[in-house]
């Protein structure tokens, strides 16, 4: 047995106030199986595909088997999935107004194949119609192939939400990061400052965001303080007690923490977490709502987020949260009109 601090560095838990993988050097499995299967209606169904033949679109999963899961190895990320999938699919054909149905299989996505190589069946019931078929066949496959990448984006980026814990860093390291405006509504940039040490002692970082929404303040407040609206854009059951002290969760608990302010139409304040933090660490979340001529901006403040978990936690605020709730604000206007 080696004597103490003479050992292999990977495997000495002292580095961490949590004592838990150290160095992200210890194999961790999560299962993304039922997240998964949630994610591939979501991204499949209801796409559209259009040309000079007609219309069709794709409507039910109707047959999903298969497995997923993300697996973290020496501080690196590791994706296993496996789907059979069977998708039904529906057209009108322009000149004669023919309905006609069909089907989209693709028996075996998986990580030893790239999306483009991928096999797409398409077929259709018997009969007239295959002009509808060659539609699908051509830009549906293409349409079906876009819609299979954003869910491995997806399971790369939203679900390993947390998978890599933060590393031993020098105290009073600065983190200084500069990010351009991309020209879009999103401004997002991380302040250059020394590492804040909130919570268990680990360095942290600040991270800033603003989004213009088509909304008024009062209608994007309510977004993030009442249930109903916190479940259509997370699509999943959450709690939420809007008032000081009150809980919050949410994603099936990927995402957690309290109410601390409440300041109706002009700025809440939470403690969040993501479930892979080390225990106990919370940072502090600060959204101030701003009405802008028709529409609103949000400023964000992320103050307390572990240094590794910075980019997936952007990404968390901006894919999870002002991506989906941009579509919900549009389908309430649809819904309107």
């Amino acid at each position: 047995m080696a004597k103490w601090g003479q050992g292999d560095p990977r495997w000495i838990v002292e580095e961490r106030a949590d004592a838990t993988n150290v160095n992200n050097w210890h194999w961790t499995e999560r299962d993304a199986t039922s997240w998964s299967k949630r994610k591939l209606k979501e991204v499949l169904e209801g796409l559209v595909v259009e040309g000079e033949a007609g219309r069709c679109e794709i409507g039910d999963l109707k047959h999903v088997e298969g497995e997923a899961s993300c697996n973290s190895r020496k501080g690196k990320l590791i994706f296993f999935y496996e789907w059979n999938l069977r998708l039904s699919w529906k057209g009108t054909v322009k000149e004669s107004g023919e309905k006609h149905k069909g089907s989209v299989e693709i028996p075996n996505l998986s990580e030893e194949n790239e999306v483009d190589d991928t096999e797409i069946n398409v077929s259709k019931k018997k009969g007239e119609g295959d002009v509808l078929k060659d539609l699908m066949r051509t830009e549906g496959t293409t349409k079906v192939r876009e819609a299979l990448r954003d869910y491995l984006k997806a399971l790369k980026t939203e679900f390993t939400l947390g998978m890599i814990l933060p590393t031993k860093a020098p105290v009073g390291q600065e983190v200084a990061t500069e990010r351009k405006p991309s020209g879009s509504t999103v401004q997002d940039s991380v302040t250059p400052q020394s590492l804040d040490m909130v919570g268990v002692k680990i360095p942290t970082v600040r991270i800033h965001m603003r989004e213009v929404f088509n909304s008024p303040a009062d209608e994007l407040y309510s977004i993030f303080t009442k249930k109903e609206l916190v479940q259509k854009f997370s699509k999943c059951p959450a709690v939420i007690e809007a008032e000081k002290g009150g809980k919050l969760q949410m994603f099936e608990g990927c995402v957690s923490g309290e109410y601390t302010e409440l300041v109706p139409s002009q700025r809440i304040v939470l403690k969040w977490r993501c479930r892979s933090w080390p225990e106990e660490h919370y940072a502090t979340v600060a959204l101030n709502f701003q009405d802008v001529a028709a529409q609103s901006e949000l400023e964000l403040e992320c103050k307390g987020v572990p240094v590794s978990h910075e980019e997936s936690t952007r990404q968390c605020w901006k894919k999870q949260y002002f991506e989906e709730i941009h579509v919900l604000l549009q389908q309430s206007k649809d819904n309107m009109e």
